[in-house]
C-alpha cells in the first residue's frame, strides 16, 4: 500500500510515517521505480505498536530496542523487562502526582482560610508560613501592642 493509504488506516500523518522510517523504526518499505514508497501489510501493525508504545511513554530509542529484529524475532525477555520498567516508572510518576495534588489541595485550603483582617501585603507571607508548617504570623495590630514598651 502507498503511504497515503497507510496514513489513513493508522491515523498517522504521512510525515510521521516518513519520520519513523528515517529513524529506523519502520523497515518494511519498498521503493517503486517512480520513487513512491510501497508498504507491506506488516507496516500497519508495526506503526500501531510504535504509536501505542509512544503513547505509553516509551522513547523512540526504547521502542527501537523492543521491536523485532531483522529476522522478525522478538526479544521476549528484554521486552518483558522493559515493560516492567515502564510500569515502575508510571507508578513512581503516579506517586509524585498524588503528592503534588495533595500539596496543591493544602495550598488551596490555606489560601481560602487566610485571615480576612490580615493586610493584603502580609497575606502571601502568612500563606507561605502556613504551607511551611510554621505558626501564622501575628497580625500587625497584635504585634504593635506587644512592641510597645511597658513601663
Amino acid at each position: 500500500m502507498k503511504i497515503g493509504e497507510l496514513a489513513r488506516q493508522t491515523g498517522l500523518a504521512t510525515s510521521r510515517i516518513r519520520f519513523y522510517e528515517k529513524s529506523g523504526l519502520l523497515h518494511s518499505v519498498e521503493r517503486l521505480e517512480n520513487g513512491y514508497r510501497q508498504y507491506g501489510p506488516e507496516a500497519l501493525w508495526m506503526l500501531e505498536i510504535i504509536a501505542g508504545a509512544q503513547s505509553a511513554g516509551f522513547s523512540l530509542d526504547e521502542i527501537r530496542s523492543l521491536l523485532p529484529d531483522a529476522q522478525a524475532e522478538w526479544q521476549h525477555d528484554a521486552l518483558v523487562a522493559s515493560l516492567e520498567r515502564k510500569v515502575a516508572d508510571i507508578e513512581r510518576m503516579q506517586a509524585r502526582l498524588a503528592d503534588s495534588k495533595a500539596k496543591l489541595l493544602v495550598a488551596i485550603d490555606t489560601v481560602k482560610r487566610r485571615p480576612e483582617d490580615l493586610p493584603c501585603e502580609e497575606r502571601p507571607k502568612w500563606v507561605l508560613e502556613q504551607l511551611r508548617g510554621s505558626a501564622a504570623p501575628t497580625p500587625p495590630a497584635t504585634r504593635r501592642k506587644r512592641e510597645r514598651p511597658t513601663g
